[in-house]
């Protein structure tokens, strides 16, 4: 039998829904805050790749050689890679910063020993994954499952501090993209959102001062706010870095902030924030900067309905 995965794997995505629920044959799982992560076992050979293809491997090595070390041949997994704070939740923050130690929660298993399980129900494939795992360890475990009715698995995820939960449909078969047989429920606020600009620095902050954040409404990136708080001296210098090639003369946004010396970037760099909620007129409300975001594309970053109309 060859070692071969004989294909390669787009993510299956979760759809946001507003409110949580309990409904029979679904389960409900702790929202992991890290990188979306497809990890390829081929016999010795173990390969990571992000939800848009950027090869992982070297960037999560030890996830890498835990992935190796376990005995089928070949599996081709889903998860997410995460770092814990010490109350136990992902921080993506902390995943950012690369000195903590990294865990691989994994929550599928699309392939194993030569048999592709993509049409085998959910429930197939986790007990296929939980097989495969064994003897789960910190850095290596198959995705927490909250409570067997939706509402009090939301209530757990609330009192815990989880970025939220994800419901899955039992009976679901894996679909590549956006489904509606996973939807994801927040409990806190935190999105993607692109960068079209810095303003200056004032007083004794240097390289920067805040981040000009946007979401596309069809074609045209809306301004959505700025974020001045999150970061480090150390931060700061390396987004200076990063976003200085990106300089345009004119701003990306259709409806351009009014912000005296505000340097203009190409629409290409893509910002983890949190975030307490939306305004009236689709505005940040006290944004925090969290990292940068290589596994998104700018495009996908989709304003809410609701504001993209206006």
């Amino acid at each position: 039998m060859s070692d071969r995965i004989p294909f390669r794997a787009h993510p299956m995505l979760a759809t946001l829904v507003p409110d949580p629920f309990d409904a029979p044959g679904w389960t409900y799982e702790e929202k992991y805050d890290g990188y979306r992560v497809l990890a390829y076992k081929e016999g010795e050979r173990v390969t990571l790749y992000s939800r848009n293809g950027n090869d992982r491997t070297g960037t999560f090595a030890s996830a890498a050689a835990d992935v190796g070390r376990l005995r089928d041949r070949t599996l081709l997994l889903d998860g997410e890679l995460v770092a814990f704070d010490r109350r136990k939740v992902s921080r993506f923050q902390l995943l950012q910063r690369g000195d903590v130690t990294q865990a691989y929660a994994v929550f599928d298993c699309l392939y194993r020993n030569g048999k592709d399980l993509r049409r085998l129900p959910l429930s197939e494939r986790r007990a296929e994954l939980e097989s495969a795992l064994g003897q789960e360890s910190a850095r290596l475990f198959a995705s927490r499952r909250l409570a067997k009715n939706g509402l009090a698995a939301h209530r757990i995820a609330k009192r815990r501090g989880f970025e939220g939960l994800v419901a899955k449909d039992v009976s679901s078969v894996y679909e590549e993209g956006r489904s509606r047989k996973w939807l994801k429920v927040k409990v806190h606020q935190e999105e993607e959102f692109v960068i079209g600009g810095f303003s200056p620095p004032r007083g004794g902050r240097r390289h920067l001062g805040a981040l000009l954040l946007g979401a596309y409404a069809g074609r045209e990136l809306r301004f959505v706010g700025k974020v001045g708080t999150g970061f480090s001296e150390k931060t700061l210098a390396s987004l200076a870095k990063t976003l200085a090639p990106m300089a345009v003369d004119r701003s990306p946004f259709a409806d351009p902030p009014r912000e005296p010396g505000a340097t203009w970037v190409a629409p290409r760099a893509v910002a983890q924030i949190a975030f307490q909620e939306w305004t009236a007129d689709g505005k940040l409300r006290q944004p925090v900067y969290l990292g940068l975001r290589d596994d998104k594309k700018p495009r996908e970053v989709k304003l809410p309905a609701e504001f993209a109309a206006r």
